[in-house]
């Protein structure tokens, strides 16, 4: 059935779930906001969001080398215990998320990472855009925030569609982990080398005229 956007909202600012578990809850319950906010407790996603606020100071550093050796991830990814650290689920977790940084090459974690500086220009940068397709005036603001959001999913890891199954994002994906392992769960830091990539910003660099 045809699951409304409002409803999706609704039922995500009832119970903290990820936009995609909730459309998927509201389908197995047809519609229903309660029966699909029953849904989410029962596979405890609906209390992943309150634990979001935990302190992550566990974890582990992974390594991901993609077949060839031309580019090579390192993330750390964070949790509460070291228990939770060292179990299969948390650290196949890990992999996935190296292997996302290494396919997708996002360069924020979170959309509140993106600097003002480059968030001010792909708005202006839309902006024109939709202008010059001869957009209505009335209707930019709201065709660029659309357009925003498809920057986000493309350069904030958590917002990016996971590569293993792109109905859900990386963030769902974190806290479907959050729900399922009991603690908080965030990617902390990552860094993505690709053979030839530091030699071509050196050579930008060199070549760039001065400032005034």
């Amino acid at each position: 059935m045809d699951i409304s956007a409002k409803l999706v909202k609704e039922l995500r600012d009832r119970t903290g779930a990820g936009m995609m578990e909730c459309k998927k809850a509201l389908v197995e319950a047809n519609g229903n906001l309660a029966e699909a906010e029953i849904i989410l407790r029962k596979h405890g996603i609906a209390s992943a969001s309150k634990k979001s606020t935990r302190t992550t100071r566990q974890g582990i550093v992974n390594s991901y080398i993609h077949p060839g050796s031309q580019i090579g991830v390192l993330v750390e990814v964070n949790c509460e215990s070291d228990f939770v650290a060292r179990t299969e689920n948390f650290q196949g977790l890990v992999k996935d998320l190296a292997m996302q940084i290494a396919a997708a090459d996002p360069q924020f974690i979170r959309k509140e990472d993106v600097t003002p500086e480059l968030l001010a220009k792909e708005r202006d940068i839309q902006r024109g855009r939709a202008l010059e397709e001869g957009k209505p005036e009335k209707m930019v603001d709201k065709i660029v925030e659309g357009r925003l959001q498809k920057f986000y999913e493309e350069v904030c890891l958590y917002e990016q569609p996971f590569i293993r199954e792109n109905s859900t994002t990386v963030g769902d994906l974190i806290k479907s982990a959050i729900a399922k392992l009991g603690e908080n769960i965030s990617v902390s830091r990552f860094v993505r080398f690709k053979v030839g990539e530091a030699a071509l910003i050196e050579e930008t660099a060199e070549t760039s005229p001065p400032h005034e």
